[in-house]
């Protein structure tokens, strides 16, 4: 029995996707056109994608926000995962990678469930303050820019329901979170950003090993 997490080589990586991902046909194509783009190394991995889709039916999510959508896997994830009447506010800055996303959405049978909003975050996540959603979200997911993380996080913890879930992407940032010769902005504000959330008393929190660390935090 191990003590501790097991580190995944191809082999047991292989073994995992083949007993226990269910990815239907319209989100490996969505991957696979994907992996063929210069930021391919953006895309979360199947395997989180369907973690966080059962997230959101274990949380009876009917309200989901995304900051950074890029080609649409992840909010496609969070989609199928809605009841029928579920709604996802996706928040990016480019048309360009959203307007892939579009085209998958439309073809899963979600895009009626997804609002995508283009902007900077911060002000998308202020205009929906504003607007008179605060803790109507039942689940955030933020996957931007890094160094805009802990000001998503402040807005998100207000959008966000008592009870509810945000869930931050690449909280090991390939291993350069544990390297101290790296001292560049993205890594620190990442690294800050786990310290934050140890010791923040309105969230209970743990950091998942799953993709490049899946960091969750339970608005209490």
């Amino acid at each position: 029995m191990a003590n501790r997490t097991l580190a995944l080589d191809d082999t047991l990586y292989d073994y995992l996707c083949s007993v226990s991902l269910r990815e239907n046909d319209v989100q490996r194509r969505l991957r696979e056109e994907t992996a063929k783009m210069p930021n391919a190394n953006m895309q979360i991995a199947p395997e989180q994608g369907q973690f966080m889709g059962l997230l959101v039916e274990l949380l009876g999510v009917s309200r989901a926000l995304e900051v950074g959508t890029f080609t649409g896997y992840s909010a496609l994830s969070v989609a199928l995962a809605l009841p029928a009447k579920g709604k996802l506010v996706a928040c990016d800055v480019s048309e360009e990678w959203t307007g892939v996303a579009k085209r998958y959405w439309e073809e899963a049978g979600v895009a009626d469930k997804i609002e995508l909003r283009l902007g900077p975050g911060s002000e998308t996540l202020q205009s929906l303050i504003n607007e008179g959603h605060r803790e109507s979200f039942d689940f955030a997911f933020i996957d931007a820019d890094k160094t805009g993380y802990d000001n998503y996080y402040e807005a998100c913890l207000e959008l966000i329901r008592t009870g509810g879930l945000i869930s931050i992407d690449n909280a090991f940032l390939e291993g350069k979170v544990v390297d101290p010769s790296v001292d560049e902005p993205d890594t620190n504000a990442i690294r800050a950003m786990n310290d934050k959330l140890k010791k923040d008393e309105r969230v209970s929190c743990s950091l998942v090993p799953i993709g490049d660390g899946l960091l969750l935090a339970r608005k209490r």
